[in-house]
């Protein structure tokens, strides 16, 4: 899907914001979020390439198996001999015809080569592998991201909410301590306090605002939106029913499907091919060959015979580096200390990956409980926001009680919505640990 079919289909099925936000903002699921960032995303383009370098590289690995067919040809000019006996005596001049010629066409099949050939093809093959893994890891990381700044956004706007409705009941105690102090009972100072306050409250929103600014600027820039792009995170993401499953579910998940997890495996397989790689180099190659020269003219003779010559053949041949004896060994020790390393970091990527598996999903029940309790909480603050509007229509009460209690129900209702998102976030992070966002 194109990226500009990609981005009408966001907009068409996005669900419109009220009626006070700006014509260019719109509702942007965490799915579609996701689609476009691996539409858009430049860090993926990038881990694509290199995944299409990885085939390359099995491509070129595979011409290990194919015959080496190599042809010459060549046209030379030939001086006058000179022949002597052995004491340089008795000299004289032989003449040669002097256009010499040459085509010659070698080809070789490898027919054993020890193993390196196989075990080249099957390390590139692993390069594959693992490039695929690193693009799996980067395009987790890249949601994950994603989802951080969505939360976040989520968060700020909930935030700037309590920020307006606080300034409106600020300017209500302003405007009643005015006419508290017109009345005479109320100082200017009161007055002055609450109007102190109110630019406090101000300041605050100006700076909630500009948070929101740089994460939704984060948000349209990874994502290959339009620079003016208002993003408004749906709301109803957190009436989504979340699974619980146990830790050992999640740790069973980390174990096969953690990036990590993968790229440490992968690494001690090329390690172990790396081995095979290097005692290779003392096996014999064993190859077919097949030749066929024309030559001319037949220098062997003297005098010299002014003929083309041509011959051919085919045998096999057999080729070993003596060397390999005693060079080879190096090569061996430290492909097999390499691939010792390698498994000891896959031990420790097991372990930490288990203790992070263990750390996300305690936090994750630690986000439902504090769900739990902020429910609690919000109830009380609702109850006793009742009981204060009770007493301040009948006069009982002032309107900084009601302030106060509005706060509190406010405060309540934000940290309740908060915490929502904050199981969300938990799980998302969750899954990423696990290798499956």
């Amino acid at each position: 899907m194109s990226k500009v079919r990609l981005f009408i289909m966001v907009l068409c099925t996005s669900l419109w914001a009220e009626g006070s936000y700006a014509q260019n903002s719109y509702v942007l699921t965490l799915e579609q979020m996701f689609a476009l960032a691996d539409e858009n995303s430049k860090t993926l383009k990038a881990e694509d390439a290199a995944v299409i370098e990885a085939q390359q590289a099995v491509k070129e690995a595979r011409n290990g198996h194919l015959p080496d067919i190599g042809i010459s040809l060549s046209a030379s000019y030939l001086g006058n001999g000179h022949l002597s006996d052995r004491d340089f005596s008795n000299g004289q001049s032989i003449k040669m015809p002097h256009f010499g010629n040459n085509l010659a066409v070698e080809a070789t099949q490898l027919i054993y080569g020890g193993g390196a050939v196989t075990n080249s093809v099957a390390m590139a093959k692993l390069g594959e592998e693992m490039a695929g893994v690193n693009r799996e890891a980067a395009r987790s990381r890249i949601r994950f991201m994603l989802t951080g700044f969505y939360l976040d956004l989520y968060k700020l706007q909930n935030v700037l909410k309590v920020y307006d409705r606080n300034i409106e009941l600020a300017k209500v105690v302003i405007k009643d301590t005015k006419a508290r102090n017109e009345a005479g009972v109320a100082l200017q100072n009161d007055v002055t306090r609450y109007e102190l306050q109110l630019k406090n409250l101000e300041l605050a929103r100006r700076r909630v605002e500009n948070s929101i600014e740089i994460f939704n600027y984060d948000l349209v820039t990874m994502l290959g939106l339009p620079a003016d792009t208002q993003i408004q995170p749906d709301t109803t993401l957190l009436d989504r029913s979340l699974p619980v499953e146990g830790v050992a579910y999640w740790q069973d998940l980390a174990e096969r499907d953690a990036h990590a997890v993968k790229q440490s495996a992968l690494a001690v397989e090329m390690g172990e091919r790396g081995e095979k790689l290097a005692r290779s180099e003392r096996l014999p190659s064993v190859a077919l060959i097949a030749a066929n020269h024309f030559d001319g003219p037949i220098t062997i003779e003297v005098p010299v015979i002014d003929k083309n010559f041509n011959y051919w053949y085919v045998g096999v041949g057999v080729s070993f580096k003596l060397s390999s004896l005693y060079k080879a060994n190096k090569s061996i020790r430290r492909a097999r200390y390499s691939t010792n390393v390698s498994r000891l970091h896959q031990n420790d990527v097991l372990e930490q990956t288990s203790l992070a598996v263990q750390a996300d999903y305690t936090k994750y029940m630690e986000a439902y409980d504090e769900v739990a309790t902020l429910e609690k909480s919000v109830q009380l603050a609702t109850e006793n926001y009742a009981v204060i509007e009770n007493r301040y229509r009948n006069d009982i009460a002032l309107v900084t009680d009601m302030l106060d209690a509005s706060n509190q129900l406010l405060d309540a209702e934000l940290q309740l919505a908060n915490a929502r998102i904050n199981v969300i976030f938990n799980y998302y992070k969750l899954r990423n640990t696990s290798g499956n966002l």
